[in-house]
């Protein structure tokens, strides 16, 4: 059955629990912490991976400061509704040719103007391999991005992508896609000023280590302290939907959910927008803090790549599957969160539209003990397995420790092998060997979507060559049903979706694990706190 998300949501109320009455490139300033509109809000985050440029950015440590500094095309609202941003209009008549005309009067915060060509620039550097750019994958649509650095006169630019004057810029898609528009609020289509870039046409490390955008916030000139901070201020020149209510926002980096937790306990820390498992069962009721748990839209898996020994080809499969089943997800998300998590059904989430909880081949998610044995036992025809399993975590984030040595001690009960969870201190330590491919285990995986739609959740993941393919798949059959199903429209679309993971669910290019509700704790005198559909705090909005 699939359900509108407004449908999904009906009747589900939102707990709050604990308090009833609820042109510069960086400021001198770090902000005060005086109440109502001046005081500076600080919130959990964790230290970036790269340098804070849009187009390398696809990890929340460093792209939730990114869509607070940056303003796109399109935004959106929390409810996941989009409104034009920068743009004044992105019209087409047949979805393959856009017109994108801007507003007058914005800029960035070194004073320069924001024009079409910071646009353009910006999306073919982010297009072209050569710079190695972690969200190239946005740009595949466009027509041009398969020569963009491939050919012999090392071409540059998109050739679906023209400038036609400050104000207005074309483009041409490769075929239709009806809601090309919906994903230009997502950080990887940010404008980008020219100062970013050196006189080899490179965007410097130095802009990504204090980035000038033109969105709600600007840095302060200590900016991103690393492994401690990022502290930003308003933006006194936005002009945008997102107008900040507070006198700035300080991400503030914690070894793990449970001293941030303290944190907030003791009025070190304002927000904390993911509850660790230690304080799942009394959060609500905790009168240290205001609590908030609700459904959200974030997805976690495990990632066990081909490449690794005995995972590749029909053997592969089939230890795949042996593993999933092997899980038992109902346990560990009663067990460690408190029924804060709901057991996956497929590979996106259940509060999009056009959700359903029958896609064919979904049983593989299902415990089933003797199947798990059956199956490995199958795979151990084929190569006979020699090794130990190991599930990599990050312990700065909420319950990645708990959930990693329960699945771990599932797999080695049900299959009788050595297997261990593998920690790492942090996300970005984590990252680094993930996205270098040094990795030697399998890995937990997680997304928070960039655009509301259930195609957010797969092409950008499974897509040959996606940006975020972490295990390296590649199955053509599926890059064809997510092109089609990027035309399409209504039920059309969404059965193209269904059969794009039908075949998913039987390469399980990753483990899908369970569907995150949002939860989070706030200090007893903020206010403004609501979920965005990404399941991040409307940060804006944040007073106290």
């Amino acid at each position: 059955m699939r359900l509108t998300r407004r449908q999904r949501l009906a009747g589900v109320a939102m707990v709050v629990v604990g308090g009833l009455t609820l042109a510069a490139c960086g400021s001198d300033s770090d902000g005060g912490s005086a109440g109502g509109s001046d005081a500076v809000i600080t919130v959990y985050g964790t230290n970036p991976q790269n340098p804070m440029i849009p187009t390398a950015t696809n990890e929340v440590g460093g792209g939730d400061p990114i869509q607070n500094l940056y303003a796109g095309l399109v935004a959106y609202n929390a409810d996941g509704s989009v409104v034009n941003e920068v743009a004044d209009s992105i019209d087409s008549k047949d979805s393959i040719n856009w017109t994108v005309k801007l507003k007058d009067g914005w800029k960035f915060t070194d004073g320069s103007p924001v024009t079409a060509q910071s646009f353009v620039r910006a999306w073919n550097y982010g297009a072209n391999p050569a710079n190695k750019q972690l969200n190239n994958y946005f740009f595949y649509p466009i027509e041009g991005t398969d020569d963009v650095g491939n050919t012999t006169d090392g071409a540059k630019e998109m050739s679906g992508l023209k400038v036609v004057d400050d104000k207005t810029f074309t483009i041409k898609l490769k075929s239709a896609e009806s809601d090309f528009p919906l994903r230009l609020g997502y950080s990887a289509y940010f404008p980008v000023p020219d100062s970013a870039f050196d006189s080899s046409g490179k965007i410097t490390k130095e802009y990504g280590d204090h980035p000038i955008g033109n969105g709600p916030y600007m840095l302060t000139k200590k900016g991103w302290e690393k492994a401690k901070q990022i502290a930003m201020v308003p933006n006194p020149d936005y002009k945008g939907a997102h107008k900040p209510k507070n006198g700035g926002l300080t991400f503030k980096f914690f070894n793990s959910t449970d001293s941030a937790y303290s944190a907030v306990q003791s009025g070190e820390l304002d927000v904390l927008d993911q509850v660790p498992p230690s304080a799942l069962t009394t959060f609500e009721t905790d009168g240290d803090v205001k609590a908030y748990n609700e459904p959200g839209s974030s997805f976690s898996s495990i990632t066990i790549p081909e490449r690794l020994p005995h995972f590749k080809g029909e053997e592969g499969n089939l230890r795949r599957a042996a593993i999933s089943q092997a899980i038992n997800r109902k346990e560990i998300t009663e067990k460690i969160f408190n029924g804060a998590r709901t057991p996956a059904k497929d590979f996106t989430s259940p509060v999009l539209d056009g959700w359903t909880d029958s896609v064919p081949g979904n049983e593989v998610l299902n415990f089933d003990a003797a199947k798990a044995k059956d199956l490995w036992a199958q795979a151990d025809k084929i190569a006979k397995w020699d090794g130990k399993f190991q599930l990599a975590y990050n312990n700065d984030g909420a319950g990645n420790k708990e959930f990693s040595e329960a699945v771990a001690n599932q797999i080695k009960n049900t299959l009788g092998i050595d297997a261990s969870a593998k920690v790492y201190a942090t996300f970005d330590e984590l990252r680094k060997d993930v996205t270098d491919r040094t990795i030697k285990t399998a890995f937990r995986t997680g997304w928070q979507a960039d655009y509301p739609s259930m195609l957010n959740y797969l092409g950008p993941i499974y897509a040959t060559g996606a940006g975020s393919n972490d295990g390296d798949y590649s199955n053509k059959q599926f890059d064809k049903l997510v092109s089609e199903a990027s035309a399409a429209q209504g039920d059309a679309r969404y059965k193209l979706i269904t059969e794009a993971q039908t075949l998913l669910l039987k390469d399980l290019p990753a483990l899908p694990l369970w569907y995150q509700n949002a939860t989070a704790v706030t200090g007893q005198d903020v206010k403004g706190f609501v979920f965005t559909w990404q399941q991040k705090p409307q940060y804006y909005a944040l007073t106290k």
